[in-house]
């Protein structure tokens, strides 16, 4: 049980599955902190409040978190800084406002790097690789790469799956299917050797989405049935898996076969309101090949 005195580790209280719930446990633990006298764990904590309040599309009250908190930054270069920093840029970017991320993101690795701050820096540069122009991403992709990968920092490290994943789709987008693939097998691996299953079903139907921008169809629905066997046994449901068994056997020429999993996907995925907000043609496809007009 948290006390002023015996305060927790509160980023490890975190499931981005799912952020009310991750909100709440910060809530519960912000009057103890705030009772311990640490300004500086007080208001990281928040910083963490505004980025579930993000995720959960409530970019009205994040901001005004954040407000909060920048009123009792002093200007100087911290770790607190840093973390506001990068939340206030990950609210604006996730309400579609990159230009007013970007400068908070170049910030926080600025001020990151010089404090030597890996796990933060590396960070930031991630982001950056998110909201910069797609000529400029794979710079800082290789940026954030090459610092997780030299640094001592543990938690620097464990970014090495996630940039993996970014740097392997940036490759796909610019229509580099075979070194996106190898940076996906990259990606598995890593999840592998790392033991995380969810994360390593993730990568598994990366590997499978290139194989198909490939052309290697056979292949690529063996990789996405086998990831669908995975998630069935961990009860668990995914309708990007549904969507790319259907689009394999379309390709196929297996479009009888492929109806059923288009309705499944659209199913689960047109109750996503960040892929109706932000992809809602692909949406509109789903229905159209799963038969529903």
């Amino acid at each position: 049980m948290a006390s002023p005195n015996n305060l927790p580790d509160f980023d490890t209280l975190w499931d981005y599955d799912r952020p009310s719930e991750t909100e709440r446990r910060f809530r519960e633990l912000l009057p103890y902190a705030e009772a311990s006298g640490d300004a500086d764990y007080y208001l990281e904590l928040l910083t963490q409040i505004a980025r579930a309040q993000g995720l959960q599309r409530q970019f009205d009250e994040a901001h005004a978190t954040l407000d909060y908190v920048m009123d009792y930054l002093d200007g100087l270069p911290t770790q607190t800084t840093v973390r506001y920093l990068l939340e206030r840029g990950r609210v604006f970017n996730s309400s579609k406002q990159r230009d007013e991320a970007r400068p908070l993101f170049f910030e926080a690795w600025r001020i990151a790097s010089d404090l030597g701050a890996d796990r933060y820096a590396v960070d930031a540069a991630h982001m950056l690789a998110i909201v910069e122009p797609p000529e400029q991403q794979m710079e800082w992709n290789l940026v954030a790469l090459n610092l997780a990968e030299n640094s001592a920092d543990p938690k620097a490290r464990r970014w090495l799956g996630s940039l993996y994943n970014n740097i392997g789709w940036t490759y796909h987008q610019n229509g580099q299917y075979e070194e996106a693939l190898k940076t996906f097998v990259k990606a598995l691996a890593w999840r592998e050797a790392q033991n995380q299953p969810k994360e390593a079903r993730i990568a598994r139907w990366c590997v499978g989405r290139a194989l198909r921008s490939l052309g290697r169809y056979e292949e690529a629905l063996a990789v996405q049935t086998e990831v669908a066997a995975l998630i069935a046994a961990s009860g668990d449901e995914d309708g990007y898996v549904s969507e790319e068994i259907g689009e394999c056997l379309l390709a196929l020429g297996r479009e009888d076969e492929s109806r059923d999993y288009f309705a499944r996907a659209y199913e689960v995925l047109s109750a996503d309101t960040w892929l109706a907000d932000n992809e809602p043609d692909r949406l509109t496809r789903l229905s159209q090949l799963a038969g529903f007009g």
